[in-house]
């Protein structure tokens, strides 16, 4: 799907729910909303469709409004308010169903509306109202990471692999994104997604691409994923000593060597 059908596709889709008369608004989110430029052969359709007071609940019960657009191959119902499908073609749509009362309870980053009634739906909706999630210190950002790292190893030492393998290559490596996105330059062009860290990671910062591989080197090699992430902590604060020994002594006993040093 090129970005121009993608566009197609939206323009459908709020054709068929201009036909309908307790449709409201089509709320286009992440990159088919505000961020267009980064639309591409890999993007899917994130949306909000605004119904009016009471229709909600046909909305989510019946998709005819949706396959009016293009053909359903699946649809999930993943929340409450919306769902996750699969178009014919191979779009993937996730979007929820609002009535107008529900939207300032909603935490979203603003988004481009595609259609909407205007005389009943004003352009300040199109932002939410509650805040984004606000960042955490990096002293929080450090301490949860080292607490990441200690309870990592112990699973994997406990046999935990799975469990283990979150905590240090998912977790821990979240609070160390954070970390640097708070405190190196991003590549010009490239927005953070505010709700988490890892998307277009690498984009924003190229240099580091080839570090995350040793951040993530996967499920067998968590030990040395720990002594990685905590060279980079090291980085960005002094650590206590305390809390860094014991997660090296951990990734000893798991067999790691340091990954900067050759196993003897």
């Amino acid at each position: 799907m090129t970005p121009a059908g993608l566009h197609q596709r939206l323009a459908a889709l709020a054709a068929s729910l201009q036909s309908r008369p307790d449709a409201l608004a089509l709320l286009a989110l992440g990159s088919v909303g505000r961020e267009t430029a980064r639309i591409d052969a890999w993007s899917d359709l994130d949306f909000f469709v605004i119904v009016r007071p009471g229709a909600k609940a046909a909305y989510v019960r019946e998709l005819d409004w949706l396959a009016a657009a293009h053909p359903i191959a699946w649809a999930f119902k993943n929340t409450a308010d919306g769902y996750k499908a699969l178009m014919a073609d191979g779009v993937l749509c996730e979007f929820a169903v609002f009535e107008p009362q529900e939207l300032p309870g909603i935490p979203f980053a603003p988004g481009r509306w595609i259609w909407r009634r205007e005389e009943e739906v004003p352009e300040h909706w199109a932002t939410p109202v509650p805040e984004l999630p606000q960042p955490q210190s990096a002293d929080w950002r450090v301490g949860e990471a080292l607490s990441n790292l200690l309870v990592g190893l112990q699973r994997y030492l406990r046999g935990e692999r799975v469990a283990a393998m979150r905590m240090v290559q998912v977790y821990a490596m979240d609070r160390v994104m954070e970390l640097i996105d708070a405190a190196e330059a991003h590549a010009p062009g490239v927005s953070r997604d505010p709700f988490t860290a890892d998307r277009r990671f690498e984009l924003r910062h190229p240099a580091r691409a080839s570090e995350v591989r040793g951040w993530a080197p996967g499920i067998d090699r968590t030990p040395q994923a720990a002594l990685a992430l905590l060279d980079e902590l090291a980085r960005h604060q002094s650590l206590p000593e305390a809390v860094a020994a014991r997660i090296r002594a951990l990734a000893a006993q798991c067999g790691a060597p340091h990954p900067d040093r050759p196993k003897a």
